[in-house]
């Protein structure tokens, strides 16, 4: 494969990002005995550790990163969230985002204001057409917060700050944010629902999390109707389902759309061992996916592919996803290998099954994209 540019973020200081020791989700308690938190920065440090030791970190650009301001979050989120924030993350004992499952510690504001500039960073890169892809390896994650409050372990809209901070800088008039995190992407598609030069596109487990958001009915309002596309799937999807939504409803609905830049909320928690999802896409299951978008991005808009990270939380297989996906991005393979792949990717799973096509039939029907197909 020809080597493309690729850019990279990650700052050491992402694992600073502080959720405490609940067991799981749940704070500790006199029946509750302390553990992590499932958003630890477990999953994100080794992802970035293997990059550096399969040796692909040299081939990667590395794109230095400054803090969002409190303009840039301005684009997004109220004043009085950001103060309250602040003021939470200032306190030595911290605070939560707002819905009581997205604890920080002291610090929190100015290392989630690292992971918006994160973001931004590398959706400048590639709109400058320094690097041909960028990956923003981020924490805290983002694509659940809303403009009044964060939730899910999310803080701060980083790719929605990005792509506005990008659209006002650049001559970009369309972005598609395409998000396959298991979970549905309600922030993002809140704060973009009644724009209609930004199509936002998320696959996930349907009703997962949040449970009463992500369906077929919600597609925009007022000037953005048509401009958001859920495609909720069943419980137990694995590669052939993805690959399946990918070429039945996303790429066909970018072709529609004719976006100048695609945006990528890249959450891992739809594989294989993640603690809080319930489907089964592998490492490799990834490469497709990403090719798929890739090729999409050539034809449509220069290459133009962001990718900012999410949710994923499996310590020992989030690394084997995000590698796989640098790899695709930057066109190098390493020597490293998925050890479980010879298992998991050949379980009967891993086929498209006809209830999981009846749902992709009707998420693209829903989205206008032509007839149930069955």
């Amino acid at each position: 494969m020809v080597a493309l540019t690729t850019g990279f973020v990650w700052k050491d200081i992402y694992a600073w990002h502080d959720t405490g020791t609940g067991a799981g989700a749940a704070p500790p308690g006199p029946y509750s005995q302390p553990y992590h938190h499932f958003e630890s920065a477990e999953s994100k440090s080794r992802f970035a550790s293997l990059v550096d030791v399969s040796g692909l970190g040299d081939h990667l650009e590395r794109l230095p990163v400054t803090a969002a301001t409190e303009q840039d979050l301005l684009l997004v989120h109220t004043a009085q969230y950001i103060d309250n924030i602040r003021q939470l993350s200032a306190n030595p004992r911290g605070g939560d985002a707002g819905d009581g499952l997205s604890p920080f510690g002291n610090g929190a504001f100015e290392i989630a204001l690292l992971a918006a500039g994160g973001t931004m960073a590398a959706m400048e890169a590639v709109a400058n057409g320094v690097v041909n892809n960028a990956y923003a390896l981020v924490r805290p994650p983002g694509h659940h917060a809303r403009p009044e409050h964060g939730m899910g372990f999310c803080i701060f809209s980083n790719l929605g700050i990005a792509i506005r901070k990008t659209m006002l800088k650049h001559a970009i008039e369309r972005v598609a944010v395409v998000d396959w995190d298991v979970h549905h992407g309600n922030g993002t598609q809140e704060i973009f629902y009644q724009d209609p030069n930004v199509l936002t596109i998320s696959i996930h487990q349907d009703r997962l999390f949040p449970s009463d958001t992500g369906n077929l009915d919600e597609r925009g309002s007022g000037a953005g109707e048509g401009s958001n596309i859920n495609i909720p799937l069943p419980a137990g999807s694995g590669n052939g389902a993805y690959l399946e939504v990918m070429d039945q409803v996303v790429i066909p609905a970018l072709e529609r759309f004719r976006p100048q830049l695609i945006a990528v909320a890249s959450g891992f928690d739809a594989a294989m061992t993640d603690p809080l999802g319930r489907m089964v896409l592998t490492a490799n299951g990834y490469r497709p996916l990403t090719e798929r978008l890739m090729t999409a991005a050539d034809r449509l808009c220069e290459g133009r592919l962001v990718m900012s990270h999410e949710g994923g939380y499996s310590p020992t297989y989030v690394p084997y996803c995000g590698l796989a996906v640098l790899e695709t991005l930057s066109g190098i393979r390493t020597p490293v290998e998925d050890f479980l792949a010879p298992y998991w990717d050949t379980l009967p799973d891993q086929q498209l099954r006809p209830w999981q096509q009846e749902a992709i039939g009707l998420a693209a029907h829903s989205a206008g994209l032509g007839r149930v197909k069955n």
